[in-house]
């Protein structure tokens, strides 16, 4: 059962936003993607257990996607 949660912004490659959040989506630990206007191109939610398999989900998944060029993770705190 998730009971953790993490807010990702993601900065893309220039064109490379649009095929970033297609490849979030449907992905293990991912619950939602979305592209956003300002100095972020993508913002993940992500639900993971505990925040250890948050940071594998950003390392071992996010961060190897082709067009992330760098990603910044908020850890929910409390409910």
């Amino acid at each position: 059962m998730a009971n953790r949660k993490a807010y990702v912004l993601i900065q893309a490659e220039t064109g490379k936003a649009e095929s970033v959040t297609k490849a979030l989506r449907g992905k293990s630990g991912v619950v939602g993607a979305d592209m956003v206007v300002g100095p972020h191109d993508v913002v993940a939610v992500l639900q993971g257990i505990d925040a250890e398999a948050i940071a594998r989900i950003v390392v071992n998944e996010i961060q190897g996607i082709r067009g992330v060029q760098r990603t910044l993770t908020y850890m929910v705190i409390g409910d």
